[in-house]
C-alpha cells in the first residue's frame, strides 16, 4: 500500500502527464530534449512537520521540484509557455483530488545552459509546495 506522500507525488505526476511536454519522474536528463520541452518531477523534501496532539497529526509542507527544460531557437518563448502550462495544471485542482490541503508553485529562476555542438538549453527548477497532513510520518 502506498504512503500518503507517494500517493500525492503520483497524483502530481499524473497531473503533469496531461501536458504536451514529456514528463518523467526521478529520471536523469536525457541526451535529447523533446521539441515540446521536458519536465522531470523530483520527490523533494517533506521537511520537518508541525505536530498537533489531539488527534495526533503531522502537517507537512513538502517541497517537491519540477525541472523544466527547453532547447532550440525559440527557447525563451517555449520555456515561458511550458512554465505557464505547469501553473495552469496546478491551478486547475489545488488539492489534487482532495489528497492535499493545498498545492502551490513558486517562481522558477531560469538559466541558459550552453551545449557543445547544439542549441542552448533553458532550464529551471519550479518548486512545488504540497501541504498535507497524516497520522504517521511513515504512512
Amino acid at each position: 500500500m502506498a504512503t500518503i506522500r507517494e500517493t500525492i507525488l503520483a497524483a502530481l505526476h499524473t497531473r503533469l502527464l496531461a501536458l504536451s511536454a514529456t514528463v518523467l519522474r526521478g529520471d536523469v536528463l536525457p541526451e535529447r530534449v523533446p521539441a515540446a520541452g521536458l519536465l522531470i518531477l523530483r520527490d523533494g523534501d517533506p521537511g520537518e512537520p508541525e505536530v498537533t496532539l489531539s488527534p495526533l497529526r503531522y502537517h507537512y509542507q513538502h517541497r517537491a521540484e519540477i525541472e523544466a527544460v527547453v532547447q532550440g531557437a525559440g527557447r525563451d518563448t517555449g520555456f515561458d509557455t511550458l512554465c505557464a502550462t505547469v501553473g495552469t495544471a496546478l491551478a486547475a485542482d489545488r488539492t489534487l483530488g482532495g489528497l492535499c490541503d493545498w498545492v502551490e508553485a513558486e517562481a522558477p529562476q531560469p538559466v541558459d545552459l550552453p551545449v557543445d555542438g547544439a542549441a542552448s538549453l533553458k532550464a529551471a527548477v519550479i518548486p512545488v509546495v504540497l501541504h498535507y497532513s497524516t497520522a504517521d510520518p511513515l504512512a
